[in-house]
């Protein structure tokens, strides 16, 4: 038993170790380097127009992320957890699609498909003569809500669809047997069961949307108009100059502090889901 105890000090120890070095420092670190040259300086370069740009669209595809992924993985969710038809198996793993490939090859992807190469260009094209617009996906805003979708899209549907295999169909049955509704079952009996892996889907969806680099910058190429944050920070960090590195921090501090407030968010919601069968 002492040995036992021995070991498991170790690595509790270790695992403190591991975190402080490989989160905690470098997080410190972040918001120590952002205030190098002062409070003056930290607030003129969070609120410069190019950086209040990059966090007002990085909030803005963040919810459209949200939206979007959350109304699909709760109703593919659903799909799935509570009916049987050909081909299930299959969609789960188109789902899980994002998490095997590189955020890069998908706005790549999103390229060839949008660019003037990709046959989606001709069918834009058209739209655009019809109606006498000018819609762009590629290198404009639309490009970057769907690169960020296309990141976040298995988030709420992973969420929810365990614990719709952990409760199972009985109460649905019992409750369409009864006279129920469709719409009826999904508000009175599935969603009071699901509301806080939803809730905790949907911030493990923003958390990811508000990092999201890879898959942007493929799609995005105008500083002030489709940069998100981390675009715009990873600008700042290359030009080079003392001032425009100390300026990166500060935006980073903004996404830290976000993160932080996700996180804080997170682990409540994590408390109500494992005692959501209390």
């Amino acid at each position: 038993m002492k040995q036992s105890n021995w070991v498991k000090n170790i690595l509790i120890t270790l695992g403190f170790i591991f975190v402080i070095l490989m989160l905690v420092f470098p997080l410190v670190t972040v918001i120590i380097s952002s205030l190098a040259q002062g409070w003056g300086f930290y607030l003129k370069a969070i609120t410069t127009p190019y950086v209040l740009s990059a966090l007002g669209l990085t909030l803005v595809a963040a919810l459209v992320a949200v939206v979007v992924s959350g109304f699909f993985g709760l109703c593919a969710a659903y799909c799935i957890g509570k009916f049987d038809f050909k081909g299930k198996q299959f969609l789960m793993t188109l789902i899980d699609v994002p998490f095997s490939i590189s955020p890069v090859i998908a706005g790549l992807a999103f390229i060839m498909v949008f660019g003037r190469i990709g046959w989606g260009y001709g069918i834009l094209d058209t739209i655009n003569q019809w109606l006498g617009t000018n819609w762009r996906v590629v290198f404009a805003l639309p490009g970057v809500f769907l690169a960020t979708i296309f990141v976040t899209l298995p988030f709420v549907f992973r969420e929810v669809i365990a614990i719709m295999h952990t409760r199972g169909r009985e109460e649905e049955e019992a409750a369409v047997l009864m006279g129920a509704s469709g719409l009826t079952v999904f508000w009175k009996v599935t969603f009071p069961q699901i509301k806080w892996a939803f809730l905790y889907g949907v911030l493990l969806c923003a958390a990811r949307a508000l990092g999201e680099f890879g898959a942007v910058a493929a799609l995005s190429k105008a500083r002030g108009s489709t940069f998100t944050l981390p675009l715009e920070i990873d600008a700042l960090y290359m030009s080079g100059s003392a001032t425009g590195v100390t300026a990166a921090f500060a935006a980073s501090s903004l996404l830290v502090l976000m993160s932080v407030l996700l996180l804080l968010l997170r682990a409540y919601v994590e408390h109500r889901v494992g005692h959501a069968g209390d």
